[in-house]
Formats: structure tokens, C-alpha cells, sequence
């Protein structure tokens, strides 16, 4: 079963889609889901309705399955997730009488970190997999100190924890002293401050803090280590666009039904250079824009 698609920078492949009845809100669009992608959406929002005197945009998280599932019921008219949806939410969503629409709408490099007081330089995916499933435990089993690893991890809901579980654990679950944390900000926080703990989540929430080391992935053992930041301190957008940092997603928008009126205005604008200006002011990776 093939989910609809929404072509970059807005170029809408001809599909046909069953129009639910409260496909259009008019100039009240309501806007759920991933928690990484609520200071974007906000700031897309509030940018949008300066531009744009009568509409009202609503932006709310929760995690990307939250705002999936509200466009499933009814109760939102985009859902943003950090995560590609999952065959069993397109066919909910077919017999609920919507036919999703995917828009990647930015690039999401997901850092992994440590604080400062840790002496390690790289991981490797082989190793973030060890770490996670709980295969290694002690630091000194990546070349680090003589201490117990302390691992943070998004909540179950969350569209960056299933993608780090598909992506780098390889569908295996994670270890069961995994700490959970309600947000990519309180990873930050918790790595902040314990010299033993790791975490991930989108680089743009640890560019600017001191106490935490975004870490250089290798893909293999015979690969270099990449970061997905560059040695000024700003984010590497050909590392994401390339693929050579190898945690790189993209994040996206879904629809219910084909966007067409206010709501396909605002997406528009969102893939348009103005609104992927903002991606790149708020601290993501813009969408590569090709000859």
C-alpha cells in the first residue's frame, strides 16, 4: 500500500483522494504532532500569520504519533512528524475516510551527544547499536573511561525515538535501563549534567550548549567519522543532503486529503525559499534545492 506523495517544493503528483468532510478549515489550520519539529512549525506559523492578516494557525506537540493519529480521527488538518508513517496508520486512515499526503517540508540532522567530561571523540553505528540494545555497558568498551554507561532515550511516541530504533538499532529494542525523557530538550539537560550519560536528538537543541559534544559518526569501521556539524559551529547541510552522516532524516507534513485552498497556501510558502529560510534560522537543514 503506497502512501500519496507531495513532490519537493510543492509539485503535486496527480493522485486521486477521497475529500473527507471537514477536509478544509478555512483560514483556522490546526497543526499537531512531533515534539522536534514544534519551535519550527511555531515559528513557520507566526511568520505566516504576520504575512497573512486573517489566518490562524494553531501548532501543537505531543510526538509524531500523537499528531498522526489526530489526523486519523479528524481532530487536526496537518500532522508534523519526524518520522515516515507507518503502513498500519495509512490503512486506519483509509478506512477512517482520509488518504494521507506526505510532505517533506526540512532535513533533520539527529546528533548524538555526551557531556564534555567524556574523552570520547566518534562512535560508530555498530557501536550507538551496542550502547543502545545494552550490548555495552562500560565506556572503556568505546575507548572511554572505566565507568558505567547512563543512556537517554525519547518516549515510545516520539517520531525521533522510532526512527533512531529503525535507523540504528535495527529494529532491536532498546536496552530496559534505557532513561526516557520527555523531549530533546530534557536529553539535553540530563546529558548536561551527568558525565556518564548519552543521548540524541535534533542537532539544532545542542548546537549552543557548553556542557554537552555532539559526536562524529562512522557508518563502518572502515568509514570516516562525520559530524553533522561543521568546524564553525553551524550545521553541515551537504553532510545531511549527501548522506554522509549517516543519522540524517528528513521531516515531514501529513495532509488527510489533498491540500488544496488556505491549507495548500500555507505549504506552499513553507517549501518556498522564504519558509525554508526559517528552517535554517531556526537550526535545521533546509531541503537541497537542485538544478
Amino acid at each position: 500500500m503506497k502512501i500519496m506523495s507531495w513532490v519537493t517544493r510543492g509539485f503535486l503528483i496527480a493522485v486521486l483522494a477521497v475529500m473527507a468532510p471537514s477536509a478544509f478549515a478555512g483560514k483556522n489550520i490546526t497543526v499537531k504532532g512531533s515534539d522536534t519539529m514544534v519551535v519550527l512549525g511555531q515559528k513557520w506559523a507566526e511568520v505566516y500569520m504576520q504575512k497573512n492578516a486573517g489566518a490562524t494557525i494553531q501548532v501543537t506537540g505531543g510526538g509524531s504519533g500523537v499528531g498522526i493519529a489526530a489526523l486519523i480521527n479528524g481532530t487536526t488538518d496537518l500532522a508534523n512528524s519526524s518520522r515516515p508513517i507507518k503502513e498500519s496508520e495509512i490503512e486506519k486512515a483509509q478506512k477512517a475516510g482520509y488518504y494521507p499526503e506526505e510532505i517533506k517540508v526540512a532535513m533533520d540532522s539527529l546528533a548524538v551527544v555526551t557531556n564534555t567530561a567524556n574523552p570520547i571523540k566518534e562512535l560508530s553505528m555498530k557501536q550507538l547499536l551496542g550502547i543502545y540494545t545494552g550490548k555495552i555497558n562500560n565506556w572503556n568498551e568505546v575507548g572511554g573511561p572505566d565507568q558505567a554507561i547512563l543512556r537517554y532515550c525519547r518516549e515510545s511516541s516520539s517520531g525521533t525515538y522510532v526512527f533512531f530504533k529503525e535507523h540504528v538499532l535495527k529494529n532491536k529494542d532498546y536496552a530496559a535501563d534505557c532513561q526516557t525523557m520527555p523531549g530533546t530538550s530534557a536529553v539535553a539537560s540530563a546529558v548536561s549534567k551527568d558525565p556518564a550519560g548519552i543521548g540524541y536528538g535534533g542537532a539544532a537543541y545542542y548546537l549552543k550548549q557548553p556542557q554537552i559534544k555532539i559526536l562524529p559518526v562512522k557508518k563502518d569501521d572502515k568509514s570516516e567519522a562525520v559530524s553533522p556539524v561543521k568546524a564553525d559551529g553551524t550545521l553541515d547541510y551537504e553532510a545531511a543532503w549527501t548522506g554522509r552522516y549517516p543519522v540524517a532524516r528528513y521531516l515531514y507534513m501529513y495532509a488527510g486529503f489533498r491540500p488544496k485552498g488556505d491549507i495548500r497556501a500555507y505549504i506552499d510558502w513553507i517549501l518556498s525559499p522564504e519558509g525554508q529560510k526559517i528552517v535554517e534560522e531556526v537550526g535545521y537543514v533546509p531541503l537541497e534545492v537542485k538544478a
